[in-house]
C-alpha cells in the first residue's frame, strides 16, 4: 500500500519539501575553553530549483533572511554570522534584488559557552530560513542542528554577554515564525474524515452486498491454496487503492503547490462543488442513480472473468470500483472538495485514506472468509444509511454555495437561510429514520425500534439546537460550517456567544493604514487578522476563541484590523500585503505589528487552541512593551 502511494506520486517527496534544505555541522573544535569564542561551520544543501536567502538581506525586503540563534541557555551566538558568496539577482517574487544561495551554502557561526560550565556539552543551533523558486515561496521554517564538544578550563578573557536580553534579541526573529513551517493538525483531521468516508461508503446498498460476492470470487480462484488467495486479495486491495489515489494525485498535479488556496477561494469552484453536492445528495435520496457507462463496467467484468492470476485480480479491483461508483462518487466528491481547506498534497492523502478504509474489508474477509458470518445481513438498514448521508451532503452543499454568494455579494444564501436549511435537512433526516415518511416506493416501518429512536434523536435535537442561530446567537464551532455572519443579516440578538463572550464587530477595522495611525496615536500594537470569506478555520477561530473573555481582554490592548484576502475589491491587494509582511498566504494568519516601525512582533498561522492563542497574544504585547517602554 505504501509502495503504491509513493510510486503514484513522485512529486509527493516535494510535499515533504516543506523542508527542502538540509543543514549539518561540518566542522567544530573537539575541545574549547569555557567562555572562549569559537567558530562552527554549517553546510546547507538545497534541493531542486529552490534558493535559500542570504543572512545579509534586509528583513523588510520581503523574505526571511537565514538567521542562526542559540538553541540552548548554556551558549550564545557571539558575533556576526558569515556565509559563502551569495548570488545577487532580481527576485520576481518580491520585485527587488536579493541575495540567495542555490544548491549549497556554507555558514560560519561564532559561538561561546558560559564560563561556569565544564566537561561534555552540546552545541545547539536554531536556524530560521525561507526558500522560494521563480514562481512561489514556502512558509518560513525552523530547524535545530547540534553536535558534541568538550569544555576544558576557562578562557583568560571569556565572553560574558549571556544576559537574558541578549538571548531574547537573538531568539526574537526565530520565535516569530516558530509555528509557520509546522504542518497543521488539520491534516490528521482531514485524514480521519477520509477514512470515515471510506467506511461509510461500505454501508451503502451498492457496496455492502459486493463484499461476500468478492470473497466468493477469490475462494473459487484460489481453491484450497490459502497463500494464493491471500496474495490475490492483497493485489485486489492495492488495485482499489491505486485507482482512488491516482485520482487524488491527478488533482494534486493539476492544483500544483500554490494552487490550493486559489482553488479554495475561487467562487466558480465553490459554486461547482456546491452544485455537485446537491447532485450527489439528491442521488443518495433516491431521486436518480449515478452510473458509469454500462459498456465500461461490462468490459471490466468480462476482462476479470477471462483473465487469471494477477491480471484477473487487477481487473476485479477495477470492476468493483466501477460498479460501486453510484455510491462512492458522493464520498469521493466530498473528500476531494474538502481538500480546499488544506495543502496541495491533501487530495493524495485523502484518497489514500479513503481507498484504504474502503478496500480493507474486502481484503480481510477474502483472507479470513469465516468471519463473513459475523456481518449483518443486507437489508433496509443500508438504504437508511444512504438517505441519512444524502441529507448530510445537502447540508454541506450550503457551505460551498454560500462561499460563492458571499464573494460575489449576492446576499441570497445568508446565515439565517443557511441555518434554516440545516434545520430542515436534519429534522427531515430524523423523521425519515423514525419512519414518519418513506421515499420512492419504500415501505414505512411497521414499528419504531429502539435503534431507530436512538439514531433519530441526535438529528432532531440538533435541528432544535440550531434555532437560536436564527436569532443571531453564536452556534460555537458549527458557525465555521455555516454561511458567514453579515451586517445585513436580520437578527434579534447580536452575536451572543454561548461561552459568555460578545463579538464586537465594530472594533475591527478593514483599513491597515488607518489602524496604524490610530495605534501610533494610542501607543499600542496592531493585531492583523488575515482572513478569508471561504476560510473554515477562520470562522472556527472567530466563533470559539475570539469571544473568550481572556482573549477579549488582550484584544482590548491592541488596535485590530481584519483583512480579507480571498475576495472583495481589496482581496488581491490584501493577499500581496500578507505575503510581503509574513512570507505566506495561508489562512488564517495572525500578526502583531509594531505600528512605529512596521516590524512584525509575532505571528501565528492556522487554527489554534485558546491557550496557545493567548500565549501568542501575550508574547506580542510583551515584545511591544519591550521595544516601546512607557
Amino acid at each position: 500500500m505504501g509502495i503504491a502511494f509513493w510510486a503514484l506520486s513522485p512529486f509527493f517527496v516535494y510535499g515533504q519539501l516543506l523542508d527542502p534544505v538540509d543543514y549539518k555541522i561540518i566542522h567544530s573544535p573537539e575541545r574549547v575553553e569555557a567562555g572562549a569564542v569559537f567558530n562552527v561551520s554549517v553546510e546547507a544543501t538545497i534541493e531542486g530549483e529552490w534558493h535559500l536567502y542570504s543572512v545579509l538581506n534586509d528583513p523588510d525586503a520581503g523574505p526571511y533572511p537565514t538567521t542562526f540563534s542559540s538553541g540552548s541557555s548554556s551558549m550564545t551566538v557571539a558575533g556576526q554570522v558569515k556565509e559563502s558568496k551569495a548570488i545577487l539577482a532580481f527576485d520576481p517574487n518580491f520585485n527587488t534584488e536579493l541575495g540567495w544561495h542555490s544548491n549549497r551554502a556554507d555558514f560560519t557561526i561564532p559561538v561561546a559557552f558560559r564560563p561556569d560550565l565544564e566537561g561534555e556539552q552540546r552545541i545547539v543551533l536554531d536556524v530560521l530560513y525561507q526558500v522560494c523558486d521563480d514562481v512561489s515561496c514556502l512558509p518560513p521554517k525552523t530547524k535545530q542542528i547540534e553536535t558534541e564538544i568538550f569544555l576544558a578550563g576557562i578562557a583568560d578573557d571569556p565572553y560574558t554577554d549571556f544576559s537574558e536580553a541578549a538571548i531574547d534579541q537573538q531568539d526574537e526573529v526565530f520565535e516569530l515564525t516558530s509555528d509557520a513551517g509546522v504542518p497543521s493538525d488539520n491534516v490528521w483531521a482531514y485524514l480521519w474524515l477520509a477514512i470515515t468516508a471510506g467506511l461509510a461508503a461500505l454501508l451503502t446498498p451498492c457496496v455492502f452486498p459486493l463484499i461476500p460476492l468478492t470473497v466468493s470470487y477469490f475462494s473459487n480462484q484460489s481453491g484450497q491454496n490459502k497463500r494464493t488467495g491471500w496474495g490475490q486479495a492483497a493485489i485486489f486491495g492495492l488495485s482499489i487503492v491505486f485507482i482512488f489515489t491516482a485520482l487524488g494525485a491527478l488533482l494534486a498535479l493539476i492544483l500544483g503547490v500554490s494552487g490550493v488556496s486559489q482553488f479554495a477561494s475561487n467562487p466558480w469552484v465553490n459554486l461547482v462543488i456546491g452544485l455537485m453536492f446537491v447532485l450527489f445528495g439528491v442521488s443518495l435520496l433516491g431521486m436518480f442513480e449515478l452510473r458509469l457507462p454500462y459498456q465500461l463496467t461490462n468490459w471490466l467484468n468480462k476482462k476479470s472473468n477471462e483473465s487469471s492470476g494477477f491480471i484477473g485480480t487487477l481487473f476485479m479491483g477495477f470492476t468493483i470500483s466501477a460498479v460501486s461508483f453510484s455510491c462512492t462518487a458522493p464520498f469521493v466528491g466530498a473528500i476531494l472538495a474538502a481538500t480546499t481547506g488544506g495543502e496541495w498534497f491533501y487530495p493524495i492523502i485523502g484518497m489514500l485514506g479513503f481507498s484504504t478504509a474502503f478496500a480493507s474489508p474486502f481484503v480481510l474477509f477474502a483472507m479470513f472468509p469465516g468471519y463473513l458470518e459475523a456481518l449483518p445481513k443486507s437489508g433496509a438498514w443500508m438504504n437508511v444509511v444512504k438517505v441519512i448521508l444524502g441529507f448530510v451532503i445537502l447540508a454541506a452543499a450550503v457551505k460551498f454555495l454560500s462561499n460563492s454568494d458571499i464573494i460575489w455579494q449576492w446576499g441570497i444564501i445568508t446565515r439565517p437561510l443557511g441555518i434554516a436549511a440545516w434545520m430542515t435537512f436534519f429534522f427531515l433526516a430524523g423523521l425519515y429514520i423514525l419512519g414518519v415518511y418513506a421515499l420512492h416506493g419504500e415501505e414505512k416501518p411497521k414499528s419504531i425500534t429502539t435503534g431507530r429512536l436512538m439514531v433519530a434523536m441526535p438529528f432532531i435535537l440538533f435541528s432544535f439546537y440550531l434555532l437560536p442561530g436564527l436569532l443571531g446567537a453564536s452556534l460555537g464551532i458549527w458557525d465555521a460550517w455555516l454561511p458567514a455572519r453579515q451586517a445585513t443579516d436580520v437578527s434579534v440578538v447580536r452575536s451572543i456567544n454561548s461561552m459568555g463572550g460578545v463579538a464586537e464587530e465594530s472594533v475591527w477595522s478593514d483599513d491597515y493604514d488607518i489602524s496604524i495611525d490610530r495605534a501610533i496615536a494610542e501607543d499600542r500594537p496592531v493585531f492583523v487578522d488575515f482572513t478569508g470569506y471561504t476560510c473554515t478555520n477562520c470562522r472556527a477561530m472567530e466563533s470559539t476563541v475570539f469571544p473568550l473573555q481572556n482573549i477579549e481582554q488582550r484584544f482590548s490592548q491592541m488596535e485590530r484590523v481584519k483583512l480579507y484576502t480571498d475576495g472583495g475589491a481589496k482581496g488581491p491587494e490584501n493577499q500581496r500585503f500578507q505575503f510581503e509582511l509574513t512570507g505566506t498566504v495561508a489562512l488564517p494568519t495572525y500578526v502583531i505589528v509594531d505600528p512605529h516601525t512596521g516590524n512584525v512582533l509575532d505571528q501565528l498561522i492556522g487554527f489554534s487552541r485558546a491557550a496557545d492563542f493567548e500565549k501568542f497574544l501575550d508574547r506580542g504585547l510583551e515584545r511591544y512593551l519591550r521595544v516601546r517602554p512607557g
